[in-house]
């Protein structure tokens, strides 16, 4: 089994899209609107980006684990 890999996601709030990268994953950088699509986009981009890099090898089914970390930072006007 291969290890976990972390995704970190945090919100643009001036592209008003989610955007993820992993120092687990060389090459991944991905932006969604909402985390649904983006976690959507990361079941085909991780195992693309880790075929590519090696990691995998094409045709060999195997389960990959991994963990999003997410973080939005809001303001509102209070008084």
């Amino acid at each position: 089994m291969m290890g976990n890999y972390t995704v970190r996601a945090f919100w643009d709030s001036e592209a008003g899209v989610w955007v993820a990268e992993s120092d687990d994953v060389p090459g991944l950088v991905t932006e969604a609107e909402t985390m649904e699509l983006l976690v959507e986009k990361l079941h085909g981009l991780i195992p693309e980006l880790l075929e590519e890099n090696g990691v995998l090898t094409a045709g060999i089914r195997r389960e990959i684990p991994f963990c999003i970390y997410g973080q939005r930072m809001e303001t509102l006007a209070y008084g």
